[in-house]
């Protein structure tokens, strides 16, 4: 069968999808820089509507604002995502979707840098939930689907991490 994950981002996939499904817990996600890649890993999986509450690409600032309830007095003098904005982001989506558990997620994946002066390959996820946990990513790398790719399998790896913890 053909698949567009990695053999890793399958068994993250399949982990995260029966943790999930064993506790009657939900997820929803906000994409940043991975572009959709964290919504669609966790779609592929057969059952996904038992488990997936939605999600959205937020790739603005006007996106949080108004697709995740972001609170926008978070972004004046905005200068680039920070670890508050991104949990705030993920709490806020998490709240409007009444899900269980919220990936929010963005960064720069290059070829350019972005306004927060943060070296090409960083991102910055957040997970809210039963366990909230919040980290600063960089891959090293300079190839912006690379980067895209990686962000998502790294949020995948905090989610299900933070699931078995809780």
């Amino acid at each position: 069968m053909a698949s567009f994950l990695d053999p890793e981002q399958r068994t993250l996939v399949q982990e995260i999808a029966e943790l999930l499904t064993e506790r009657g817990e939900t997820v929803c996600i906000a994409d940043g820089t991975s572009g959709g890649l964290i919504s669609a890993a966790l779609l592929s999986f057969p059952g996904a509507s038992r488990y997936y509450a939605g999600g959205a690409v937020l790739y603005t600032l006007k996106s949080r604002i108004a697709l995740a309830g972001a609170p926008a007095e978070m972004f004046a003098g905005y200068r680039g995502t920070t670890i508050e904005i991104m949990e705030a982001t993920a709490n806020a989506l998490r709240q409007r979707l009444e899900a269980t558990w919220c990936i929010a997620e963005s960064g720069v994946a290059g070829p350019t840098g972005g306004r927060s002066g943060r070296a090409l390959g960083t991102t910055l996820i957040s997970i809210a939930g039963p366990v909230n946990h919040s980290e600063v990513i960089e891959t090293g790398l300079d190839e912006r689907e690379a980067n895209m790719v990686e962000f998502a399998t790294r949020s995948l790896r905090l989610l299900r991490d933070a699931i078995r913890n809780a």
